[in-house]
Parts: C-alpha cells; sequence; structure tokens
C-alpha cells in the first residue's frame, strides 16, 4: 500500500525508474554488515549465512524476523490455499537465505502495523509500505503535527499510484481532477486515502463538487463495494490495481484508467534504534540485487517497472 503521505499534486505523471547501479556484493561484506502469524519464510537458520552474524544478538538467537503485514493485497502479499504469498514474501524469502533466518509474517491491519512496530509486536513491517518523510519523521499526514517516533526503510520497490472503474463504465475519468463531485472507494490510510481527501478540497477550492471518500480497511472490500455500484471509482497502488483488473471477474469487472501517479519507494519499515537491523536488511537487499535473485522474483510478478538496483536507506520524499 502506497502509504500516507503529502501529496505532490494529482496531475503528477509517475516515471518508474529504476535507481543507481548495482550493489558490489564483495564490498558490502567488508563494510560490515490479534495478530495471527500466517508464514515463516526463507533462511537457514544457521550462521553459515553470509550475513547472520550482523544481525542483533536477540535475532540471532531466536532465528527469526516477526514482520507485520495486512496480508490482502495481492500481487504484494495475499494468501491463496492458506499459503502467503506475493512479491514481498518472496522478497523476504530471498533476503532470509542471506541472513540466515526465517522471516516470520503477521496478519495485521494496514494502519496498525506501526505501531505495532513501535510496541515491538513486530520486528520490521513490509506491506507495500510507502517510504516518505512523514513516516521517516513520525509526522500524522492530516495534522502535519509530530505523532510518534519515525522509523528507518530499506527501499527495495517503486510504485504509483492508479484510479481504476467498473469496466465499460468509466465515465470519462481520465485524472483526478475527473471525480470531483463523484464517490470513490480507496483503503484506508493509504496515499490514495490522502490523495482523495486532499484532491476533494481541491475540487471545493475550485468551484466543483466535492469527493466523496469511501474508506475500507482493505483493498479487496473497496474492489466489492465498487463492484457493486457502491462507487464510480476506486485507487490504489498500481500493481495491486493492475492485478485485480487481470483477475477480478476474470478480467471483466474493472478498467484502468488515466495515468498513474505519486511514485514512490517501497519500504521495509524498522525501529529507528534498530540500526543494526536496518543496515543487515539493507546488506541483504544488495545481495540479491547484485546476485539476480531480485530481477528473477520482480519478473515472475510481472512489476519489472519498480524494481530498484540499490539498496538505499530512507530515499523517499
Amino acid at each position: 500500500m502506497t502509504a500516507s503521505f503529502t501529496p505532490r499534486g494529482a496531475t503528477l505523471k509517475s516515471r518508474m525508474a529504476s535507481v543507481g547501479a548495482i550493489a558490489v556484493a564483495g564490498a558490502l561484506l567488508l563494510t560490515g554488515c490479534g495478530d495471527q502469524t500466517d508464514k515463516a519464510t526463507g533462511g537457514s537458520n544457521t550462521n553459515a549465512a553470509p550475513l547472520f552474524n550482523q544481525l542483533p544478538k536477540e535475532i540471532q538467537s531466536a532465528k527469526v524476523i516477526k514482520v507485520g503485514s495486512d496480508i490482502n493485497y495481492p500481487p504484494v502479499e495475499f494468501k491463496k490455499n492458506g499459503e502467503v504469498m506475493g512479491i514481498d514474501p518472496d522478497i523476504a524469502d530471498a533476503l532470509g537465505k542471506q541472513l540466515g533466518v526465517k522471516f516470520e509474517f503477521n496478519n495485521g491491519t494496514f494502519d496498525t502495523l506501526l505501531s505495532g512496530l513501535r510496541s515491538k509486536r513486530y520486528d520490521i513491517a513490509m506491506s507495500a509500505m510507502t517510504d516518505n518523510k512523514g513516516r521517516q519523521e513520525g509526522v500524522d499526514p492530516d495534522t502535519g503535527k509530530k505523532a510518534g517516533e519515525g522509523v528507518d526503510f530499506v527501499d527495495y520497490f517503486t510504485a504509483g499510484v492508479s484510479i481504476y472503474t467498473k469496466k465499460g463504465a468509466n465515465t470519462g475519468i481520465k485524472t483526478w481532477d475527473d471525480l470531483c463531485g463523484k464517490k470513490v472507494v480507496v483503503q484506508r490510510g493509504t496515499v490514495s486515502h490522502d490523495l482523495a481527501k486532499s484532491q476533494s478540497k481541491t475540487c471545493q477550492k475550485n468551484g466543483k463538487g466535492k469527493i466523496s471518500v469511501e474508506a475500507f480497511g482493505n483493498d479487496t472490500e473497496a474492489q466489492t463495494r465498487l463492484r457493486g455500484g457502491g462507487a464510480v471509482a476506486g485507487s490504489s497502488d498500481f500493481p495491486v490495481a493492475a492485478y485485480a483488473v487481470k483477475t477480478s471477474g476474470g478480467g471483466k469487472d474493472f478498467e484502468l484508467v488515466g495515468e498513474q501517479v505519486e511514485a514512490a519507494p517501497y519500504g521495509i519499515a524498522i525501529a529507528k534504534k534498530n540500526t543494526q537491523l536496518r543496515d543487515a536488511i539493507k546488506q541483504a537487499l544488495a545481495l540479491i540485487v547484485a546476485n539476480g535473485e531480485y530481477d528473477k522474483i520482480i519478473a515472475k510478478w510481472g512489476v519489472k517497472e519498480g524494481a530498484v538496483t540499490k539498496a538505499i536507506i530512507n530515499g523517499g520524499k
């Protein structure tokens, strides 16, 4: 889920460009490197893994990294036949092999993941979460005021936000400006939610009708509402919207409209104080980028446009 942050303008087209050059694995090694558990993924559970010794001692002992994730956001993370799968679990599996530990996915609603991280319920949050300055600094996107301790991000993907409608019923919608006076469904706490609220104010300022925004706990509920005719459009991250368009009703339910906006990095969220874990995960990501495992995962899910070529901390703006 592209996480909440101050929009940079609803008509801004995204450019899903890869960043940087491929990291050199050898150099990185020299620099030192109500929820329920749904999946433990990756890792050999031995210190033979190249980055095991770079992990905090408590994680070395547990041999598990606890992941907070909203596991209802295909194709990023979702359940199929009781198994958690998707882009994030596959990347976590590859990271686990480099770190020698398991990534244990725990299901939670998206807007509670960072509070779970702060309370140490999770070691990290990995759930299509946008890296942006507001989350880095713990600033509430609605008030602009400090709301809690910020987090650090290890960036691993790039995605923008898309609008989708019922197939054959886009009623001339091409941009966010076209949503004035209409009803939109979104997932609560995401950039789509923030962008819809911001655009509604712009609509009113320009003498047009406000946007009626209905927010749900997960994106699947929003899609169900749109499918049933409860709104004229929905908005979510491009990979998720594109997946829904491709799969829902065998491709007969929805269609994408207009261009992506608000392109930004997804990041693995880690507590500010846990720099050792942050740096170990960054190095693990650099290794799987360098050895080709990352590219295989991205290709498998058909999202090459969002690939990164370098591990970066706090690259969001």
